[in-house]
């Protein structure tokens, strides 16, 4: 199925000013997961509450809202095309008809979903399994549209069984740096890109660590951003020995305070207000 998706260009400025950070404090893109099973309970939103939810955060400070329908926690079952598609797709209508400038990323690793969230109004595909499938980078290609790759070491139900890695940083940043090369190959402009490298998935604590630490150098090409998904992730649990993901937003916080240090364009957060406020703070010393 094809679909005309030609990109108005105030839209694809609008992308490209949401992915590069121009000021002390990173973008940030509030998390809705439609689903019953993803690994903060408070980020489970379905339906119109799911649309509720990413108009608060819009007001609260978000640049983009994310919205998935398939859990990728250690451990989770994927489920079928069919199911995402009717979790995600009514969420960014909803949300599309209620705010026509708001940034919308969709969160899946299935080219059929993708397809299915920018017809519904996303600007962005947020694929954590990095562009493996040939059809998703196809279609990044063909729709113009923003992209964010992410790096994880296997898959969600076995990604921390036992990941290896001889050099971690290195590898990861040769791995963003081939699939970003692939899309510019293919005529994509590396502005609408920002690269992840997965913190959790497919990391041991170590080097979710010195993937932290390397911050901005993850990022070969300068016209890429910089994205971290870093909230309330276990991560943070084992730093601030809090073995619950309700008990981990002041570590998130404190790993937020060092992100614009680090030449981070976006975080991936799910506490909006508590972010925006973070930064708010900073301003004035920053």
């Amino acid at each position: 199925m094809s679909a005309d998706f030609s990109l108005p260009a105030a839209r694809r400025d609008a992308i490209i000013a949401g992915l590069h950070a121009s000021s002390a404090s990173p973008h940030l893109m509030g998390i809705i997961n439609t689903t019953d099973d993803s690994f903060f309970a408070g980020s489970r939103h379905h339906a119109s509450a799911a649309v509720k939810q990413g108009l608060q955060m819009w007001e609260d400070g978000a640049t983009w809202i994310d919205v998935g329908g398939e859990s990728t926690r250690p451990g989770a079952l994927p489920v079928t095309v069919e199911e995402e598609i009717v979790r995600v797709v009514p969420v960014i209508e909803g949300l599309r008809k209620a705010n026509s400038e708001g940034l919308i990323s969709i969160d899946t690793r299935h080219a059929d979903v993708a397809r299915a969230a920018l017809q519904a109004g996303a600007d962005l595909i947020n694929d954590v399994s990095g562009l493996r499938d040939p059809d998703m980078l196809k279609l990044v290609v063909e729709s113009g549209c923003g992209v964010c790759i992410m790096h994880m070491q296997g898959e969600p139900g076995s990604m921390q069984e036992n990941p290896r890695y001889e050099n971690c940083v290195q590898e990861i940043r040769s791995y963003l740096q081939k699939r970003l090369e692939e899309l510019i190959q293919g005529g994509h402009d590396p502005r609408l890109v920002c690269l992840d490298p997965g913190i959790g998935f497919g990391k041991r604590q170590q080097d979710n660590i010195d993937l932290l630490d390397a911050g901005r150098s993850m990022v070969v090409n300068e016209d890429a951003g910089l994205l971290w998904g870093v909230s309330r992730k276990s991560l943070i649990g084992h730093l601030a020995q809090q073995d619950k993901p309700k008990n981990r937003l002041a570590g998130t916080l404190g790993i937020a305070a060092i992100a614009r240090s680090k030449g981070v364009d976006v975080l991936r957060v799910h506490d909006v207000r508590e972010h925006a406020d973070l930064f708010a703070s900073m301003k004035p010393f920053s």
